[in-house]
């Protein structure tokens, strides 16, 4: 596809690696608010990219999208990933976004409750974010994902799977795939049976390293979160 409807691609995509970047340091210091109170944080870490040119005109062209519908069409050219520890966390963190009044929620799907035939699950938003450029204000799209742990290593694979079968996997793929999907859902209800035990002893954890008297290596332990 021809990439000439755009006539800098850089100063184009500047404000989108901007809005991610200052999601990111937002979303980072919710996580730090929490452990700052010595509470659950339902922020587990935070990761964001920005599709780069080759990427959106891969999507476009795949999906039959047209430059003058783009904005449109390709709702993730910026990207947000928050990962959670249960399935719990994420309708917190959803709640946290909805409440903010510094960007507005567009839009939300549930792929839990309701998880697509290949069994993805994660829970996107999609939100307008208003970036301050040099002279104005940018409003940009932001699509948002949150997800467990267990949610992402399947979606990970799943997506590596993309790039060979272009969606159309071979039934016994597909049968793999919704298997270790139920698989990895089930894993997820499992630690919510005991997520109350695992909180107790993340606290317990963090407050230990807190006391410099048992502090031993503690600038390591803090420079691997």
């Amino acid at each position: 596809m021809e990439d000439n409807f755009i006539e800098n691609w850089d100063l184009f995509l500047a404000p989108y690696e901007q809005a991610v970047e200052e999601l990111k340091l937002k979303l980072k210091n919710i996580r730090k608010e929490y452990r700052t109170l010595h509470r659950h944080t339902p922020i587990e870490f935070v990761t964001g990219r920005v599709k780069t040119r080759e990427s959106i005109l891969e999507k476009m062209e795949m999906r039959e999208i047209e430059p003058e519908d783009m904005l449109i069409g390709v709702q993730d050219i910026a990207g947000i990933r928050i990962m959670c520890q249960f399935v719990e966390d994420i309708y917190e963190v959803a709640e946290l976004i909805k409440k903010r009044t510094d960007f507005k929620v567009l839009l939300i799907r549930d792929y839990i409750h309701h998880h697509k035939p290949s069994g993805y699950r994660s829970y996107h938003m999609v939100i307008e974010y208003p970036v301050q450029r040099a002279k104005n204000v940018e409003s940009v799209i932001v699509e948002v994902q949150i997800r467990t742990l267990a949610m992402n290593f399947w979606a990970t694979i799943e997506h590596s799977l993309n790039y060979k079968y272009q969606g159309e996997y071979p039934n016994h793929i597909l049968e793999r795939l919704e298997r270790a999907s139920e698989a990895a859902f089930m894993l997820d209800q499992e630690m919510s049976e005991i997520r109350e035990e695992i909180r107790e002893a993340t606290q317990f954890f963090e407050q230990r390293y807190e006391d410099p008297d048992t502090a031993i290596n503690k600038g390591n332990y803090e420079v691997n979160q």
